[in-house]
């Protein structure tokens, strides 16, 4: 029984790590409707967040770099909330109502950022601060002023060109001025994200020891998912999110910015897929692409636990990862192999007993149950479903 155990703590590590990004993924597909592809890539930028602090903490030594996982927390939590505020307020608020359009856009960003990491420098990430700052300064603007109403996407547009004609001269002159602003940040290589010395060793327990790492990150959802069931439940800007999700009009009506309850629940999904970077950080290396090996479990996460129901979520985030890693792993054919008469079971699982091919028999598992259950496990019911 112990490869059983053993295998059952690894994949509920890994639901755990699924269960803090779907919850960000769950909570803004509940409220916008918008689904999110760029969500993989916020999870990225944790995972660099996290490279980066665990860099600048080191030559500091102890006590900051033992404690730089810490640090790293709500500073990649900050990161992808900012950065996911921009992408809403700069793209996605302009789609909403036309779900092929907020699709194809996502994934769009989604591209970008991977390409964005790779080829990141000073330069580039100095047009892109001049860019912003031009945009949003310039859209700022244009709404204190009322004599432009009738010619504003005019000026828009104008102000868009201008802002990045701006920021494209600035990087280029930038990139001219030495190989400081020039010299690539992370490349297209992974980079290694190294445990602090407390979580590099393990609790035993009998004959099995529970890594502190995967540990940290069960602890780390335990924690993410009180605050975020505290924040939807008890915080006044909880319960407008929740509003909203069940009745836009009705709460537009009660004087609820419903403009801005959207602007914050975007930032809160991608800053809570910003700490998800952060536990996958501690699971193997950081790449452009590390995000990508995650999403379809989240989204897949998302469905069969059915949309803006927390409790769905978490039993579906917990049942998928572990199923992956007991396929995957090839626990489930080494547990039938000690049974002669199982031979015909344990070849079927041998021969699903790799990453990739489990997520093949656990997608085939979903679509089945979903043909039974299309809502998910646990489907909204009464209003909810009308609004």
């Amino acid at each position: 029984m112990l490869p059983l155990f053993e295998g059952i703590f690894n994949g509920l590590s890994i639901g755990a790590v699924l269960l803090v990004a779907a919850l960000g993924l769950a909570v803004v597909f509940g409220l916008m409707g918008v689904i999110n592809l760029a969500h993989g890539e916020f999870m990225m930028l944790g995972a660099y967040v996290t490279f980066v602090v665990q860099n600048v903490c080191k030559p500091l030594g102890d006590p900051w770099y033992s404690a730089y996982i810490i640090i790293a927390l709500p500073i990649a939590f900050i990161v992808t909330a900012a950065i996911g505020l921009a992408l809403e307020r700069g793209v996605i608020r302009f789609l909403y109502g036309r779900p092929l359009e907020t699709l194809l856009a996502t994934w769009g960003v989604s591209l970008i950022l991977r390409q964005f990491v790779r080829s990141a420098n000073g330069a580039i990430a100095l047009g892109i601060a001049m860019f912003c700052l031009l945009l949003f300064g310039g859209l700022w603007v244009l709404q204190r002023q009322t004599a432009l109403v009738q010619r504003r996407n005019w000026a828009i547009a104008i102000l868009s060109v201008l802002s990045g004609a701006i920021a494209v001269g600035a990087g280029a002159i930038a990139a001219g001025g030495g190989e400081t602003w020039a010299r690539p940040w992370f490349s297209a290589r992974n980079v290694d994200v190294t445990p602090p010395e407390w979580l590099r060793g393990g609790i035993p327990l009998g004959d099995f020891q529970l890594p502190s790492a995967r540990l940290f990150i069960i602890a780390l959802t335990i924690a993410c998912l009180v605050g975020t069931y505290w924040f939807l439940n008890c915080s006044r800007w909880g319960l407008r999110i929740r509003a909203v999700t069940q009745n836009r009009n009705m709460s537009a009506c009660l004087g609820i910015p419903t403009r801005t309850v959207d602007a914050l629940t975007f930032a809160l999904g991608s800053g809570l897929a910003g700490l998800a970077g952060v536990a996958i950080s501690l699971l193997g290396s950081v790449g452009p692409n590390v995000g990508q090996n995650y999403i379809v479990d989240t989204f897949m996460v998302v469905v069969v636990g059915g949309v803006g129901k927390l409790v769905g979520t978490i039993v579906a985030a917990l049942a998928i990862g572990t199923l992956n890693y007991l396929i995957g792993s090839g626990t489930l054919a080494l547990l039938s192999s000690s049974i002669a008469a199982l031979q015909p079971l344990t070849d079927f699982f041998t021969f699903f007993a790799t990453t990739s091919m489990a997520k093949v028999m656990v997608f085939a598992a979903i679509v089945g149950f979903l043909q039974f259950r299309p809502s998910g496990i646990f489907p909204q019911k009464g209003r909810t479903v009308d609004a």
